[in-house]
């Protein structure tokens, strides 16, 4: 996309944000490559603003003066990675990742549910390799996933 803008959560940009974010997961679990949120919704916000913004990096995608996609960074992984439904497939989320792996040029790491087929595919053309697979037992829905880890810029 031409028009694409990258840059830091702003304040007062927590809902549009959490629009991203809702979107996409909605999307996710209607085809089946995520589980439904354990969490409430309504408890979303207070998650985001309270947990999230004030203790990881949180970058939005802006695309025809809208948000229409967030990465959410700690220090050593990829916490959260969405592009609202009407924007997937153009880049979006590919420029993200560029971004986080910019931020991150050590390398890093992410978790990607066992059912998510597309994104499995999708880190794996991006560089990224399984390091770990889990029963689910360790994270909030007890769904099996994959550990991820993209091992960062090489130096020659």
């Amino acid at each position: 996309m031409n028009d694409l803008l990258l840059r830091p959560l702003g304040a007062g940009e927590v809902d549009a944000a959490l629009v991203v974010l809702r979107g996409a997961r909605a999307e996710a679990v209607r085809r089946g490559t995520m589980p439904p949120s354990v969490h409430p919704e309504s408890d979303w916000p207070r998650w985001f603003a309270t947990e999230v913004v004030p203790t990881r990096e949180v970058w939005v995608a802006e695309a025809d003066g809208s948000l229409v996609g967030l990465v959410v960074i700690d220090d050593a992984f990829v916490d959260q990675l969405y592009v609202a439904p009407g924007y997937q497939r153009r880049g979006i989320g590919s420029a993200l990742l560029t971004l986080a792996k910019a931020l991150r040029p050590a390398g890093f790491g992410l978790w990607v549910f066992e059912v998510n087929r597309p994104a499995i595919a999708w880190y794996e053309r991006h560089g990224f390799e399984l390091v770990d697979r889990t029963d689910g037992a360790d994270n909030d829905e007890r769904e099996p996933d994959r550990r991820y880890r993209w091992r960062g810029m090489t130096t020659v």
